[in-house]
Order: C-alpha cells, then sequence, then structure tokens
C-alpha cells in the first residue's frame, strides 16, 4: 500500500514534469525569435525584402538578337524572340524551336556565332541546346531553351550583339539513341 502511493506521487511528479518540459519547448521558440531580431543573427524566420544581385548592371541595355538556320537539313529553325533587351548580369532565358519536316530521322549539331565577334567572351551560357546532339524524329518538333547572363564586364561600346545557330546534321549518329527532349 506504502509502495502504490509512493508510485502514484512519482507518476504524478514525473506526468508534471513531462508537461513542463512540453511547455518549455514551446516557449523557446518565440524566445530565440526575439533573440534572433535583437541581435540580427540567424534571421532565418524573415526572408530579407528584397535579394538584389549586385552584378546586374541597370544602368545600360544591350540588345540580343537571336537567329537560327538548318544547314543542309529540310528542318524549321527559329527563334521564338527575335531580339530582347537585357542589362548586364542579368539571367534571361530564351527559347528556339525545331522541326524535322524531312523523310527520315536526323541527328543535328547547332553551333553558335556571335557578332560581333569578340562580344563572344561575354555571353554565360548556363543551358543551352547546343551542348548535346539533338534527334529527330520525322515531323517531330521541340523547343529549346537556351539560359544566358552576359557578363556585366561587356564593354561600354557594345549595345548589340547577334547570337546566331546553325545546324548540321551529325552523320552517323544513332537517332534513337538519345531522346534529349530539347534540354541541354
Amino acid at each position: 500500500m506504502k509502495n502504490e502511493r509512493a508510485n502514484r506521487r512519482m507518476m504524478t511528479r514525473l506526468s508534471i514534469f513531462a508537461v513542463a518540459m512540453f511547455g518549455f519547448g514551446f516557449a523557446l521558440v518565440p524566445f530565440y525569435e526575439k533573440i534572433c531580431e535583437v541581435t540580427g543573427i540567424n534571421n532565418l524566420i524573415k526572408p530579407a525584402a528584397e535579394v538584389v544581385n549586385t552584378q546586374v548592371d541597370k544602368s545600360r541595355w544591350v540588345t540580343m538578337e537571336f537567329d537560327a538556320n538548318a544547314h543542309g537539313l529540310d528542318w524549321d529553325f527559329k527563334p521564338v524572340q527575335r531580339s530582347v533587351r537585357v542589362h548586364p548580369g542579368e539571367m534571361i532565358q530564351v527559347e528556339f524551336d525545331v522541326r524535322n519536316n524531312g523523310s527520315t530521322a536526323i541527328v543535328g549539331q547547332a553551333i553558335p556565332s556571335y557578332g560581333p565577334k569578340h562580344a563572344a567572351p561575354y555571353v554565360k551560357k548556363m543551358e543551352c541546346f547546343c551542348f548535346k546532339q539533338q534527334p529527330l524524329q520525322v515531323g517531330e518538333g521541340k523547343r529549346m531553351p537556351v539560359q544566358f547572363i552576359l557578363d556585366s564586364t561587356l564593354p561600354a561600346d557594345v549595345n548589340t550583339i547577334t547570337l546566331s545557330y546553325t545546324f548540321f546534321e551529325v552523320k552517323g549518329a544513332p537517332v534513337a539513341q538519345a531522346k534529349s527532349g530539347g534540354k541541354g
């Protein structure tokens, strides 16, 4: 009987302790937030008002023109937009449409060229269909992205850059080998 009462008392004390610890855990969250707010450290609660890319040169515009050719291929190949205006340092994505109008499946590879030529090192491509061979079945079409940044160190006298792609057939490449889905 004495053990039973002692066990009940111990169980009550442990239950109160468990509830108190649970409550203490909840009380720590606003306490931690307040400490972080006051000290300005580890502010994970509220995002910054605006994340600004300091590499973007908002003081100038450059016009990017796009051109597309299919050398010796019965393909329709064209940019979705003929030109865009960009700030140097700004990330841009444009797209090109391609369709195989020929009677056979073909693998093509796009080769870029730039005008003026000295602008080429300032066009930094993150994603480009030109990085991979592009297989197209008869009648198949794709929309293919190009994602790039104009380097903010682009010379000030360059106001217009033409990015031109020419597709060439990759002889002997198996068409069914790599379905790239237009990404790359």
